[in-house]
């Protein structure tokens, strides 16, 4: 897929964590990190596509004081949002492809990663990776929007963009909600080694107000930077009626919205 479709670089990072990071990424954050605590070995801890550090710093809260904790991301400009979040010295920051990652066969207890296989052109060997660097009984802990129909804010916004562009219109959106399948991942796991695996629905309350939420949307994805290069004139136009929609549907003061996405775990 062309690069600009995924990139998060400029000013998207701050933009994402700002408007996006607690409508969404905060509440699974800490759904993450309620499991994490029930493993019972976490002292050599992976975090794989960390983004702008909002499990990263439930994680730490989380670790038993000698842990040795690694975050990783493929996008410095991410990691960079995330080290203003996490100023804690312990944790060690490295900007790492979790299609290939630079770790030693058996080095982890827990391998955890929030909302970042999707983006992984190839979750067979993303997973194979994280199973090759976790130790015998060590745990992958991970989570996956469900579909866009099933995220309906997300699906405004995505209709809305679409009929400005209706020769072209962008493909971000599908991207982050389209690992979806529960047998697909399930059979993914199971062929790259993976036992006891348990995939459960969790459902949530995205709050915030319509015009962060359009915002987020808008300006904190790669969205921004298709309408830049097709037409950045439209990007007001695009933004206030994304605002416009979601606040009719889901009211203004504040906006609440459902979301829902799969967590998954398994053991080596």
């Amino acid at each position: 897929m062309p690069e600009s479709t995924t990139a998060f670089a400029g000013t998207i990072p701050q933009n994402y964590d700002t408007y996006m990071g607690p409508m969404l990424f905060e509440p699974y954050a800490i759904d993450i990190a309620e499991r994490f605590k029930n493993i019972p070995a976490r002292n050599k801890v992976l975090e794989i596509a960390c983004g702008t550090g909002r499990v990263t710093k439930h994680l730490y809260l989380s670790l038993p004081e000698d842990a040795n904790f690694i975050a990783t991301d493929l996008n410095k400009d991410m990691i960079e949002i995330a080290k203003q979040r996490n100023v804690s010295t312990d944790i060690d920051w490295q900007v790492a492809d979790a299609q290939a990652l630079p770790f030693a066969d058996e080095s982890f207890d827990v391998v955890v990663c929030q909302f970042g296989y999707m983006f992984m052109q190839n979750k067979e060997k993303a997973f194979a990776e994280s199973y090759r660097v976790l130790k015998p009984g060590g745990m992958l802990l991970f989570n996956c929007w469900d579909s866009l129909a099933n995220n309906d804010m997300f699906n405004i916004a995505n209709n809305v963009v679409a009929n400005f562009f209706p020769d072209n219109p962008p493909v971000f959106f599908n991207i982050p909600f389209s690992f979806y399948d529960t047998e697909l991942m399930n059979s993914l796991l199971e062929k790259t080694g993976f036992k006891n695996i348990t995939i459960e629905l969790v459902q949530k309350e995205s709050v915030s107000t319509p015009e962060n939420a359009a915002k987020g949307m808008v300006e904190g994805s790669p969205i921004f930077v298709f309408i830049n290069e097709h037409a950045p004139s439209l990007l007001n136009d695009i933004r206030n009626t994304v605002e416009k929609e979601i606040g009719e549907k889901y009211g203004t003061n504040p906006l609440t919205a459902p979301m829902q996405a799969w967590v998954a775990q398994a053991e080596k």
